[in-house]
């Protein structure tokens, strides 16, 4: 059972006892009030996750007004307003169910027009109305999956204009549909959010880390080279068998692996030393192999002639040169394992001729950087408000993909503590530190930190690629507030031990927000 603590700033101090927690009240050493700036979004869209997401695909949206007491439009008169007012921009989007339900009720409504109502589990109905048209797909009876478009965004019934009234009610009862859904790991931030993926063409998701998110391996362009004259040969067992596994520990998909060692040797049909003097089954450069060379079959050493080891190694080279960055990252870090444009092509052409496949990653392009550091930094109350939404979900589980509100995973929690302020971030740990990168926010020293500050390291995904992140709590003692794995699951840990990776980073939130506010 989660435990709500409210504060104003914290510093976290175990208590010995499970799910304890002692609260100290303390000044962090940041602003109480600074001017917010806009985030700076990544390109792409936000990923669909979860079993709750937007009334709208790939579509910008406004608020247009929201839940509770209001003055009626048409009257001029107090009223109450059961639902919350979207608008796409451009009007007129199509409308898609925010969770997979049965259809009760479609069409004409009253006052609400031309309406579709979705039963879920647990007493919770949907209401999509003012709808300009039904889906003729839609009927009473039928179940809709997560996604799936119902209707036309309109403005019949009583309206005063083109949008989409959201309704929410819980056991009859109208409830706040942006709470509700914040609380179901869905932020009403009006960027645009992909499509949701049918449960038989989800991922299958790696044994730790993150995962749920992916996109499709880009296809090949021109030009090509070698791949116009030699087809793809076939993959050796035992070769296949590295491949496999040296994909799964790195969210990759085998066939990219099998694209470059058919490029690279045909599959270790030619290992010699090149003229340039790449070795091994991958073709690795020794000064390459010394910066991004791993121990890929566990016998102590990473040897550039290993079989094992070279194939682990460019599945971590990928990771490193950014191919978990969107389609565009895929293309880039080809290019980067061999500069050349034909040499990308025909990898990509290889790869989809062993099948293709889905890069477990987050599909929005963040570029990264340097971060802003002239950007004033998050308020207090802004810091307090994300800690003690993450302090509230102390005991929760952790799972792979979750969003809440009971179970998370450590990027989910730290993206919805966000969200609590006003900010939408990336899904991923990655993407999480890129986008902080790209301008939201600036890199600290160690030393420097303070609480609500994030932290990032290496972990599943290998020592070149961020893996994990959470808040710094306490820095004093070092501790922290995070999802941490699936035994641990969500408490206050430390990052202590964690030092000492390839990777640790911290850094902290600018003033930003979806749409920004002056004091």
């Amino acid at each position: 059972m989660k435990r709500a603590i409210g504060l104003l700033a914290v510093l976290l101090v175990l208590a010995g006892v499970p799910l304890g927690l002692a609260v100290v009240v303390t000044v962090i050493a940041t602003p109480a009030l600074a001017e917010q700036h806009r985030v700076t979004s990544c390109a792409g869209t936000i990923p669909a996750t979860g079993d709750w997401r937007v009334p709208y695909v790939d579509t910008t949206y406004e608020h247009r007004s929201g839940f509770g007491p209001r003055i009626d439009p048409e009257t001029g008169l107090p009223g109450e307003h059961t639902g919350l007012d979207l608008g796409s921009v451009p009007s007129g989007a199509p409308i898609v169910a925010a969770a997979a339900g049965l259809v009760v009720d479609a069409g004409p409504n009253g006052g609400y027009g031309t309406t579709v109502d979705v039963q879920h589990a647990s007493g919770v109905l949907t209401r999509y109305a003012h709808l300009d048209s039904i889906d003729p797909a839609v009927t009473v009876g039928d179940q809709v999956a997560i996604g799936q478009v119902l209707g036309v965004e309109g403005t019949t019934g009583r309206s005063t204009g083109l949008h989409l009234h959201l309704e929410v009610r819980l056991d009859g009862k109208p409830v706040d549909p942006v709470a509700f859904l914040a609380d179901r790991g869905v932020m009403l931030s009006g960027t645009p959010v992909g499509p949701s993926i049918p449960d038989d063409q989800a991922p299958d998701l790696p044994g730790g880390g993150e995962g749920g998110i992916g996109f499709a391996l880009p296809q090949a362009g021109e030009p090509r080279q070698a791949s116009l004259t030699n087809p793809a040969q076939p993959v050796p067992a035992r070769v296949q068998d590295l491949y496999e596994a040296a994909a799964a520990e790195y969210n990759l998909p085998w066939t990219l692996l099998a694209g470059i060692g058919m490029a690279e040797t045909a599959h270790g049909s030619t290992t010699a030393t090149s003229t340039a003097g790449a070795q091994g089954l991958m073709q690795f450069m020794p000064a390459t192999f010394a910066t991004y060379g791993v121990d890929g079959d566990g016998d102590g050493a990473a040897q550039i002639t290993n079989d094992a080891d070279s194939v682990h190694s460019a599945a971590n080279y990928l990771r490193a040169l950014g191919a978990a960055d969107g389609p565009d990252g895929v293309r880039e870090a080809l290019f980067g394992y061999n500069r050349a444009d034909w040499y990308v092509n025909d990898v990509l052409h290889y790869a989809h001729a062993y099948g293709g496949g889905l890069v477990l990653a987050e599909p929005a392009d963040c570029p990264g950087g340097t971060g802003d550091p002239d950007l004033p930094p998050i308020s207090d109350e802004r810091v307090a408000t994300m800690l003690e939404f993450a302090l509230d979900q102390q005991g929760d589980a952790y799972v792979l993909g979750a969003t809440g509100p009971d179970a998370w995973d450590c990027s989910s929690l730290t993206q919805q503590a966000m969200a609590r302020v006003g900010i939408t971030s990336p899904r991923t740990a990655q993407a999480q530190r890129d986008w902080l990168a790209a301008g939201n926010g600036y890199q600290v020293p160690v030393d420097q930190a303070q609480p609500g500050d994030l932290f990032f390291f290496d972990s599943y995904l290998g020592p070149n690629t961020i893996g994990h992140v959470g808040f710094v709590l306490d820095p004093a003692s070092q501790s922290t507030f995070e999802a941490a794995n699936p035994s641990l699951g969500v408490g206050a840990f430390s990052y202590a031990d964690d030092l000492t990776r390839n990777i640790f980073q911290i850094w902290r939130l600018g003033d930003v927000a979806d749409d920004p506010a002056t004091p």
